[in-house]
């Protein structure tokens, strides 16, 4: 047995430390956290300083197991897990799970290489117990916010479930998204008019000028151009100056989030596993950080690396300074181990990001950007005194705005026009940083100018005034609402994946694509001293991977402002982070922080809970009267969504009900969104001389024909399917449902058809799906053939080991590895565990000794109590001491 145990947190980064250290080390994963708080009940002693009770994870006991007696057998034990407060925390869980002492070395690195950890090793530390009590503080808080606020959302709001829930970070999070969609909604376009000209200059090169303020009415904007016939443009003026771009620090959590967003199209979370496995490798530094800065030592690799690769004079090193005062998560930006490095990573996401960070990192200590910036200004000469004609543009129904038009508002008209040009006269870090950008060329050249002169008579080629409108805010994508978290100070760097993942994954966000809509504008055009008036079309508001609320988002959030406020106040959340840090660095006491939120907290809680004023919340709506039958028409949320209701429920005839589309809000939709949903069912023609009509059911949207339903599929809207697309629908279902022989196997048919899970091959008395990329019309005997043989050997893998003395327990194969199946129960293998070599011994402990899923907790003791009694259930029960702890439960 080695001398030394060293345990981190992960098996890949143990497979990469373990190869810096000599034989007289260890290197074992703890796989995580080992102890937590569990996951029913609020377990937190409140009257007792908030003591927090842990315990081991079931899937973590045998491990643990495994890990103390290690620790007994080695001289040392080294705990080696990240160096954040999360890393600490697991760090100090592993300590008290394998009974350490208190002063067990901790060793903390910010990159996975040979030197960063034998100097570790060299200068170890204890526990850090303050990082340890900010992490737990956090811990608890949420847990005690999670735990009390929860219940409440699936009491008041109508429809509600244990799938609602509320947090200190992610409620702040949902309000942002909530906030920005009224934003939007609210938005009030207004058009003005944009100048452009263009000037031939030396035959054949084109000036590019525009006049720096929009006009606002269609009226003004034609006026100036009237005004501009026969007007003489000349060079006024020409100003050169100097300017220089400066590159960006290196990649912090959130800045690394947003780039990798924008450059590479990832998902937060994608990029936090890309760059976790990038830091396990040992080829990028710790990745959840937020400081800016870069050690000397990586300073100076850095140095090396553009001197080397560029010449000395795109060296300029820098050390940034962070804005953000809490910045203390880590003591270095992100960056690669090694600079001479310039292709990393396993994959080509490893590869894409893994550029990204290099390019960040080395531009951040090259030589600022030399430009040259040109300002040009145009005058114009005798423009027209006064103007003639008609102001109003001939068709003035191009223009949502067109009543606005009729006379211009002023005629003091701009006389100058500007032209901008820039050139790059030393590259610097731009040489790196836009490496990758495919027109780079091309928008140089865009911003050089023809040589000019003071003095200089311009020939106008033509000149433009195109109606632009107003835009509201952008919608969030998951990037930019990282960003404006970490603006004002909420959540950290190892907070906010998880906070947009839980908003999504309970359903009171979605992140979708959607189309834009289409509109008309006019554009006027002065050439050839005659101004001519055209209207086109263009395409605005279409989202690209944006957060967008649901109905169900949008209701919990209004509960939560109207009676939690505090739980959703930007500036209360900051705060609480704020006194996390605090505790951090040791200024404050964890649970006198606690206390000052909890007391009054809970409360409210109290309060809104037992209170009758508090009345369910719907969100509903009304929308105005059905003109058919006089009803009221409402929408509001259900317990399947959010709804559309012609009448009321204390109405003698019942309700009609029909669901909201997908996008519609119940806050936004109008009376007539909400008719045309009534529409449905709805006849769309004859196929073979019966009726196909098209509704919505329980299943989803179908055409029904000949007493026969069939499904619609992702892409056919209800609301606009035609006859033709009826027919194809119902011919297809029906070719699909014939089951057709293919041949013979073994003396037996093969034949195909399609069920209600999919298209299938049916061997013998078993169906056996087809990959979803394969269809019936493709199928021929020799690949029905493979898919048989393929069950087979699938379903003689499928079971490992069993247990004749104990048949609830089977060590399974399973898609994802194998696992136990514990009655009606799984239980993860850990990776490191030989399954085939597991003991029933080994099992139960894996299992928690828990081997039947009737086992109950006294809460539940009357069912336990039947379950006890059921023979069925007592068939797979394990031994006699399960059936005994059965009857005392049941007894209490």
């Amino acid at each position: 047995m080695s001398k030394n145990l060293v345990i981190v947190e992960s098996p890949a980064k143990a497979k990469t430390i373990e190869g810096y250290l000599g034989k007289d080390f260890t290197v074992k994963s703890s796989f995580g956290h080992v102890r937590d708080l569990p996951k029913d009940g609020m377990a937190v002693d409140v009257t007792n300083g908030f003591k927090p009770s842990y315990e081991i994870s079931p899937d973590k006991k045998k491990l643990v197991s495994e890990l103390k007696a290690l620790a007994k057998s080695s001289d040392e034990v080294w705990l080696a897990t990240d160096d954040d407060r999360e890393g600490e925390a697991i760090s100090w869980h592993l300590k008290e799970a394998l009974g350490l002492r208190d002063n067990t070395k901790r060793i903390v690195f910010r990159e996975i290489t040979k030197t960063a950890i034998q100097n570790a090793i060299k200068s170890p530390r204890t526990i850090d117990v303050d990082l340890v009590n900010a992490q737990q503080a956090r811990r608890v808080l949420d847990r005690l916010v999670g735990y009390e606020l929860s219940p409440v959302l699936w009491r008041k709001i109508k429809g509600g479930s244990t799938g609602l829930s509320a947090g200190r970070v992610q409620s702040v999070a949902l309000r942002l998204v909530v906030e920005r969609e009224r934003e939007i909604d609210q938005h009030n376009s207004k058009s003005s008019f944009k100048v452009t000209a263009q000037f031939i200059v030396d035959g054949n090169k084109v000036l590019n000028a525009e006049i720096s303020k929009n006009f606002p009415t269609a009226g003004d904007a034609r006026a100036f151009l009237e005004a501009c016939i026969g007007a003489n443009f000349t060079i006024k003026n020409l100003e050169t100056r100097p300017a220089k771009k400066s590159p960006a620090p290196p990649f912090t959590t959130s800045t690394l989030q947003q780039e990798s967003s924008r450059k590479l199209g990832y998902s937060v979370d994608r990029t936090m596993r890309i760059a976790q496995n990038l830091y396990e490798a040992g080829k990028i530094s710790y990745m959840r950080t937020d400081s800016i800065n870069l050690s000397e030592e990586a300073i100076e690799k850095a140095v090396s690396e553009i001197s080397t690769e560029f010449g000395q004079q795109y060296v300029q090193t820098r050390h940034f300074k962070n804005k953000n005062e809490s910045a203390q998560e880590a003591h270095e930006a992100i960056r690669p181990t090694n600079f001479n490095d310039r292709n990393a990573g396993g994959d080509r996401d490893q590869k894409r990001l893994y550029e990204l960070i290099w390019k960040r990192a080395i531009a951040s200590q090259m030589a600022d950007a030399q430009l040259e910036r040109t300002t040009v200004t145009i005058g114009i000469g005798n423009m027209k005194a006064t103007v003639a004609g008609n102001l109003k543009p001939s068709s003035p129904d191009d223009s949502p705005f067109a009543e606005t038009v009729d006379k211009p508002q002023t005629t003091n008209f701009p006389n100058e026009l500007v032209a901008q040009g820039e050139v790059i006269k030393f590259d610097g870090f731009l040489k790196v940083y836009l490496e990758s950008k495919d027109d780079e060329d091309d928008e140089d050249a865009k911003g050089m100018l023809p040589p000019l002169t003071i003095g200089q008579t311009l020939n106008l080629g033509q000149m433009k005034a195109t109606e632009k409108f107003t835009r509201p805010q952008p919608r969030y994508a998951e990037a930019s609402l990282v960003k404006k978290l970490e603006e004002m100070g909420i959540g950290r760097p190892s907070t906010y994946a998880p906070t947009i993942s839980t908003i999504v994954n309970r359903g009171y966000v979605v992140k979708q694509d959607r189309p834009g809509q289409e509109r008309k504008y006019i554009e006027y055009t002065l050439q050839q001293n005659n101004v001519s008036e055209t209207s086109g079309k263009e395409t605005f508001g279409s989202e690209k991977a944006k957060l967008f609320p649901t109905n169900t988002g949008i209701v919990v959030n209004d509960f939560l402002v109207e009676y939690f406020p505090d739980i959703v106040d930007y500036k209360f959340t900051a705060t609480v982070e704020k006194e996390f840090d605090e505790i951090a660095d040791g200024r404050m006491n964890w649970q006198s922080m606690l206390q000052g939120f909890y007391g009054d907290f809970h409360k409210n809680i109290e309060a809104i809970q037992g209170s009758s004023i508090v009345s369910f919340k719907t969100g509903a709506r009304d929308l105005g009267i059905d003109p058919r039958s006089g009803k009221k028409i409402s929408a509001r949320l259900g317990k399947y969504g959010a709804y559309a209701q012609i009448g009321e429920s204390t109405d003698e005839e019942k309700p009609q009900y029909a669901n909201l589309r997908e996008g519609q809000l119940i806050e936004t939709i109008s009376l007539q969104d909400a008719l045309d949903l009534f529409s449905l069912p709805r006849e769309v023609g004859f196929f073979e001389d019966k009726p196909m009509t098209i509704g919505i059911g329980k299943f989803g949207p179908y055409v029904k024909h000949d007493s026969k339903f069939v499904s619609l599929t992702k892409e056919d809207d209800p609301f606009t399917i035609d006859a033709q697309r009826a027919t194809e629908l119902i011919t297809q279902k029906r070719a699909e449902a014939v089951s057709e022989a293919i041949g013979d196997y073994e003396g037996k048919p093969v034949s195909t058809g399609k069920g209600r899970f999919g298209p299938y091959v049916k061997f013998e008395d078993k169906y056996i799906s087809i990959p979803r990329n394969e269809t019936l019309a493709g199928m021929t005997l020799a690949r029905a053939i493979e898919l048989i043989d393929a069950k087979r050997v699938s379903e003689a893998n499928k079971y490992i080991k069993e247990f004749p003395e104990n048949p609830a327990i089977k060590v399974m194969n399973g898609q994802y590895g194998p696992y136990l199946a514990v009655g009606k129960r799984n239980v993860r293998i850990p990776k490191d565990v030989d399954a085939a070599s597991l003991t029933l011994d080994d099992c139960l402990k894996l299992a928690g000794d828990d081997p039947t899923p009737a086992k109950a907790t006294a809460k539940k003791g009357a069912k336990t109590a039947t379950a006890a009694k059921a023979p069925a259930k007592t068939k797979v029960a394990a031994p006699k001491k399960a059936a005994t702890t059965k009857k005392v439960v049941a007894k209490k």
